[in-house]
């Protein structure tokens, strides 16, 4: 099985972080603030987090392979 790069696993996780916040803004046009949009944006932060980690590791990767 062929291990996946960094790089797409933090471009899917940031995809998913933006889908989150997406979703968070229409949750709160439709109910306000309540328990559901503050879980969705909690999700969001994680995705995105997660997605900014695993793109910067990409890079110090592609840097350590170059020396």
């Amino acid at each position: 099985m062929k291990r996946q790069s960094p790089l797409a696993t933090g471009l899917l996780y940031i995809i998913l972080g933006i889908l989150f916040v997406a979703l968070a803004i229409d949750n709160v046009e439709r109910s306000g603030w309540n328990w559901l949009s503050y879980f969705i944006i909690f999700l969001a932060t994680i995705d995105l987090g997660s997605g900014i980690r695993f793109i910067m590791l990409h890079y110090r990767l592609k840097r350590l392979q170059k020396k």
